[in-house]
Formats: structure tokens, sequence, C-alpha cells
């Protein structure tokens, strides 16, 4: 059986460390979560697209103290991917030529940059697909994902 990873989405984040006006769904998320840490059964990845969306979300907050306790969490969130705790996995991601190219022709999707831009996908969730793509090609026995709350992204996910 491959090993499994899951590609979090910035939905998801903003869920898990409960940023006010981004965390409708908190209760399923932070459920899903529970889960995925007790089966044990994935890793999950930060891609760098989710890590400054969540970072923004973050420092956007009006309310100080907020603004304070989510980044504290986050970067509490960050560490743990470092370190690799478990269910936290860290994906090394080296941003060159290739990789804008790759985001340039829309990866393994069928539709480039411009067209999914047209059709409402956002360049960050094009740039997950994109890591997620890169990741399969540097890794081989590991089935990839993404973890995301985003209807259009799921559809590639």
């Amino acid at each position: 059986m491959a090993r499994r990873v899951e590609f979090v989405d910035t939905s998801v984040l903003c869920n898990l460390l409960k940023i006010p006006g981004k965390c409708q769904d908190h209760a399923k998320v932070v459920e899903e979560y529970q889960a995925k840490r007790e089966a044990r059964d994935c890793d999950l990845l930060l891609p760098v697209t989710a890590i400054i969306e969540t970072g923004n979300h973050i420092a956007q907050l009006a309310d100080g103290r907020q603004r304070r306790t989510c980044a504290e969490l986050f970067a509490a969130m960050l560490r743990a991917v470092v370190k690799g705790d478990a269910p936290w996995a860290l994906n090394e991601v080296e941003w060159g030529a290739a990789h804008l190219q790759a985001l340039i022709q829309g990866g393994r999707t069928g539709s480039t940059l411009v067209e999914h831009a047209s059709n409402g996908l956002g360049c960050g969730d094009l740039n997950i697909l994109i890591e997620r793509d890169r990741y399969l090609d540097r890794t081989s026995g590991v089935e990839a994902t993404i973890w995301t709350l985003d209807e259009l992204l799921s559809c590639y996910a």
C-alpha cells in the first residue's frame, strides 16, 4: 500500500487555527484532524501558498489580541512541521524556473495559469497543485491528495 500524504490548503489551516471570520467549519476540521492524527495513516504537508496566505489572514485581523493568539498558534504549528511531529511532515520546495514554468503551464491540470485564472482558480490554489505534482515527481510509492474545503480546488485534489 502506498504511503499517503495530504497537502493542507489555507481553508483548512484557517479552521484549525480558528482564525476569526475564516473558521466556519472549525468543529468539522478539528474532528478530521484528530482522526488523521489517531489513524497515523498519512502525513500532512504545508504548501508555501497556504503558509503565506494563512499568515496574511492572521496579520489582517483587526483585534490585536486575536492576531497575537493566532500568530502564536501558527508559529507552534510551523515548529511542529519543522520537527516532523506527527502527522506533520516538511515539504521542501525548490522555487526556481522549473517551478514557475510548471505554474504557467498549469501542471497536470490540462489548463494553463491564464485559463485557470479566467475560470476563477487562483494562482495560490494552482501553486498547491504544482507543489503536489512536483512532490510526486521526486518521490515514489506515495499517494498525494489535497485537504481543502474549497470546491474548485477540490475538483483537482
